[in-house]
């Protein structure tokens, strides 16, 4: 599976990209496409598992969407965005 983890920081995104690295979860750092929305314009795209849900800084994520085959769905989505 692929997913793109958005942010609202860019220290954010380096955070959640060393805690996959940590994980041994493929992740690269790239800048969000368009169709998705990002206060910093910088997101992580990670193939295979997400990181556990303990280890998620949710103050610093936007959102988590899983790529399909026709767009994106939605994994989780802070409150307040």
């Amino acid at each position: 599976m692929k997913y793109i983890a958005t942010f609202y920081s860019h220290f954010g995104a380096i955070r959640f990209k060393k805690l996959c690295d940590a994980q041994n979860i493929t992740a690269k750092v790239m800048p969000v496409p368009r169709d998705l929305s990002s206060s910093c314009g910088t997101c992580v795209k990670c193939e295979g598992d997400l990181i556990a849900q303990s280890d998620i800084h949710e103050d610093e994520i936007e959102q988590i969407v899983e790529i399909t085959d026709t767009g994106y769905r939605i994994i989780y989505k802070a409150e307040n965005s």
